[in-house]
């Protein structure tokens, strides 16, 4: 990280580690999963299809984040749960549960295909994440009893809804019908009016689906004779079981009691006091601005996988800034965005945004995924030092790369082209780059300066078929690469934070 006079600003950020012996669960639920759900035209009251979607990627992250060793999902949410040791990202609140999200849902769009062959994506689907800190093993029984309990109340209502709906009924009619009726009404009313045993319906829909870690026989290699040579692997396993809770289910799996701890007694209700725990989430401080700092996790890795232009790629930064531009249009709360290299900053202001609760070409050979992190900033002019501090640390990590860059492709290894730039400064790494013919103040300003994204107003143009129209006294997204440090800017752009 770069030095500069405006890095107080970090003095900010608040701490949200959630210590020992607390049990770390993150949990992902789709956000307005139900038109998404419409729009694709998935099955009622369960598409199997993308169930075993939703299971793929919860495996994906199991297998990314190896400290997780309990996944538990139905519908469009899942759990996960790390082991009692897990110093995962130091086991900040904001970067796991932004990273297990981040990571599910581009595993999603990476493996759609897979398993709708046939359906396009329309458009990328959205994942909530919160993380429950669950303070002892019972605790994190409860909560498990609490979701499994959820899951079979909601698939026996969704296939009733559905029966229902079938049969003639409207959605509204089909729903006040099943107004208060109990378990038992609804299992009578499957059976006798659809002859439809409740309880031989697929276990993946009236159970979930868990996931974890097994030890079986694998073939590791062949003897010359080419007989198989065999070894205990931990391999992950996709199960579906009557009660997740119960100590039969749990401590028959030596991965769980090892890294977890055994349950010591059966539970057949959750306890209130847990219930109001699962439940309660922390908020931002009002009347301030909110910044959402994403940034790219392993991208050197991702950089070097997919073969970008060393030290600046322009596609890939494009890319950056026309996923920034959609996110600006899906949520009109942001009213500003500063984003260089792998990281994007969202600005919003006296947001109620999630009641202010804390994407030539190439084939995409591993998914991208970001870590993000919320900071509430009490004035503009504190939140424009920390736009400062974004596009000082742009400027100096992009000279460094430049001249870092150039040393490689002059023939130095990385780690001496490391060394020769150790120490030196900004005016010696200007003298450096002159050496390779580089005016660093001629090179593109997106590289030098990142990009700056705002509403403003303007005449939007729409297209109808092959004519453009023009309407005036609209907004529109602007991207721009512009100086932000210096006031000029904000006086030229008064209404951005107003």
């Amino acid at each position: 990280m770069a030095n500069s006079k405006y890095e107080y600003v970090k003095s900010y950020e608040v701490g949200d580690e959630v210590f020992p012996p607390n049990l770390i669960v993150v949990r992902i639920g789709g956000r307005d999963f139900r038109t998404f759900s419409q729009v694709h035209e998935f099955e009622k009251p369960n598409d199997e299809a993308a169930l075993n979607l939703m299971n793929s990627c919860a495996v994906s992250v199991s297998e990314n984040f190896p400290d997780i060793v309990f996944c538990y999902g139905f519908s469009d949410e899942f759990s996960f749960v790390f082991k009692k040791t897990s110093k995962f990202h130091q086991r900040r609140a904001s970067k796991v549960e932004s990273i297990v999200a981040s990571f599910f849902t581009s595993e999603y769009v990476s493996k759609w295909r897979e398993f709708f062959p046939r359906k396009e994506l329309r458009y990328p689907p959205l994942f909530r994440s919160r993380v429950i800190a669950c303070a002892t093993i019972e605790v994190l029984q409860s909560y498990l009893l609490w979701r499994q309990s959820t899951c079979h109340t909601r698939n026996l209502h969704n296939t009733c809804l559905w029966e229902l709906v079938k049969d003639g009924k409207t959605e509204s009619e089909a729903l006040e019908l099943l107004k208060g009726a109990s378990k038992d009404e609804k299992n009578s009313l499957l059976f006798e009016r659809f002859d439809i045993n409740y309880q031989k319906l697929d276990a993946l829909f009236r159970q979930g689906s868990c996931i974890l870690k097994t030890e079986v026989m694998d073939i590791v290699k062949h003897n010359e004779n080419g007989s198989p040579v065999k070894r205990l692997r931990k391999k992950l396993r996709i199960l579906h079981s009557k009660n997740i809770a119960a100590g039969s289910f749990w401590n028959q799996h030596t991965s769980l009691k090892n890294e977890l701890g055994s349950l010591t007694k059966d539970i057949g209700k959750v306890e209130l006091d847990y219930l109001r725990s699962f439940h309660f989430g922390n908020k931002l401080m009002p009347s301030t601005w909110i910044v959402i700092r994403i940034d790219g996790c392993h991208f050197h890795r991702f950089t070097e996988v997919h073969e970008f232009v060393k030290p600046n790629d322009e596609q890939a930064l494009n890319l950056m800034n026309s996923c920034a531009v959609a996110a600006m249009k899906e949520f009109r709360d942001i009213v500003f965005s500063y984003g260089v290299s792998d990281e994007y900053s969202f600005v919003l202001k006296d947001s109620q945004f999630c009641q202010r609760q804390a994407s030539e070409m190439k084939e995409l050979k591993c998914p991208p995924y970001f870590d993000g992190r919320a900071v509430c900033y009490p004035s503009s002019d504190i939140l424009r030092d920390y736009l400062a501090w974004r596009q000082v640390d742009c400027h100096i990590n992009n000279q460094y790369n430049t001249c870092f860059w150039e040393l490689v492709k002059s023939g130095k290894s990385k780690s001496e082209a490391q060394n020769f730039l150790k120490g030196t400064q900004a005016v010696d790494k200007d003298g450096l780059l002159k050496q390779f013919g580089i005016d660093y103040n001629k090179l593109h300003v997106m590289y030098r300066q990142g990009s700056s994204i705002f509403w403003e107003k303007g005449d939007v143009i729409t297209m109808n078929g092959n004519k453009a129209s023009v309407e005036k006294s609209g907004e529109k997204v602007v991207v721009e690469h512009c100086n932000i440090i210096e006031p000029s800017f904000w006086r030229a752009h008064p209404t951005i934070l107003y």
